[in-house]
């Protein structure tokens, strides 16, 4: 099942975003061989194994890589694989044996993914990071927060997640389908300060356009008052954003305002129509303001919290949220006509698949328990 069903792939196990990368890529079907450190990684590991998501379905297998046989073994498993992929820092392969040089050399047709914060190369390349810093030198962070606010961090969805580890998983497979073209195969380096750029490539647009407003002036960040975030009489929130003419024609009608008192361009009067419309909208609750424009062509969104959105009808409704291990989390997306996507497996312990995975991949039985004796690999 799924598109990338028949494809073999490699993740060494690391932090941040790279485990991303691979849940997206076993969700769309792909084989996806987690090589996890004996033990696992402690910084990461989660109490509950359920709840690590972004470890779920693949099989995991414990593999000692500073130790030449582990090195080897990894080596021999990177011959029948189509790719590879990694999240260390610049070198750090090269120094366990299993750089894109050797790995190439031993399988030609090996993609060989790289995720970084700050890239391959490049002055800072060696410099610890988090999300927030890698948004913030590519610009993507000075958008984000309202007029006279500082910087607003949104969660590490903008470097981690969609700049790294999103913008990894469309490059392997870019790589994966020029392979099948060529036969040959390549080093693909994905930064998360090169992602989040390109998802700000608008608002550069924008800027040379002369368009480009101070952060929280915009049409869409928050200046505007027809696409910003509201309070409702209960402390909950309430979203809309409709923009369009007709779409804001819409909104007044519901809202019981007269267009001319609302001219919906009249930038200069923006600060005072966003205070009359939080006025108004903190005198009904969300659920009251829902019955009244949920379903219209106002661009209307009651804002939900992590645990409600699962329970909202058209959420329900579409399946957007599964439970696998009594956890609800996200459906894989996006979704396709014939061959869509599924969780395979739920989250699994370090080394819970090692014989069993490695056997699969074509290791000898007895090479695997002589690993097992020299604690070069363990099965938990």
């Amino acid at each position: 099942m799924g598109p990338l069903q028949g494809f073999k792939i490699i993740e060494i196990a690391g932090m941040g975003a790279a485990p991303f990368t691979a849940m997206m890529l076993a969700d769309m079907g792909a084989e996806v061989l987690r090589v996890e450190r004996p033990g696992g990684n402690p910084t990461t590991r989660m109490a509950d194994v359920a709840t690590d998501v972004f470890s779920r379905g693949r099989r995991c297998v414990c593999i000692d890589l500073k130790t030449a046989e582990g090195a080897a073994l990894v080596l021999e498993l990177v011959s029948r694989a189509d790719a590879l992929f990694e999240g260390n820092r610049p070198g750090v392969m090269e120094r366990l044996g299993l750089g894109p040089e050797v790995c190439l050399a031993r399988n030609p047709r090996l993609v060989y993914g790289r995720l970084t914060g700050w890239g391959q190369d490049g002055p800072l390349a060696q410099a610890a990071g988090h999300d927030i810093n890698y948004i913030a030198l590519s610009g993507a962070l000075s958008l984000v927060g309202r007029s006279g606010e500082p910087p607003l961090p949104p969660s590490n969805l903008l470097g981690d997640l969609a700049g790294g580890g999103m913008n990894l998983a469309f490059g392997l497979v870019c790589a994966l389908l020029e392979c099948q073209r060529s036969g040959r195969g390549q080093v693909v380096d994905a930064a998360m300060v090169d992602g989040a750029a390109t998802l700000s490539t608008l608002q550069h647009g924008l800027l040379h356009a002369g368009y480009q407003r101070p952060r929280g002036e915009n049409m869409i960040d928050s200046g505007a008052h027809f696409y910003n975030t509201y309070e409702t009489a209960d402390g909950e929130y309430i979203a809309i954003g409709s923009f369009e003419p007709a779409f804001y024609r819409q909104l007044l009608e519901r809202l019981g305002l007269a267009e001319a008192d609302f001219p919906e361009m009249d930038m200069a009067r923006w600060p005072e129509f966003k205070e009359r419309f939080a006025a108004l909208f903190k005198t009904r609750t969300r659920q009251e303001w829902c019955e009244i424009f949920e379903g219209t062509d106002a661009c209307f969104a009651p804002v939900l919290s992590l645990s409600e959105a699962p329970h909202h009808p058209h959420n329900a409704a579409r399946g957007v949220f599964v439970e696998v291990a009594s956890v609800v989390q996200p459906r894989p997306s996006p979704r396709f006509s014939r061959t869509d996507g599924a969780i395979q497996r739920p989250p699994a312990r370090p080394g819970e698949h090692t014989r069993e995975a490695l056997t699969d991949w074509g290791i000898d039985a007895e090479r695997i328990s002589g690993l097992l004796a020299g604690r070069v690999i363990v099965q938990t």
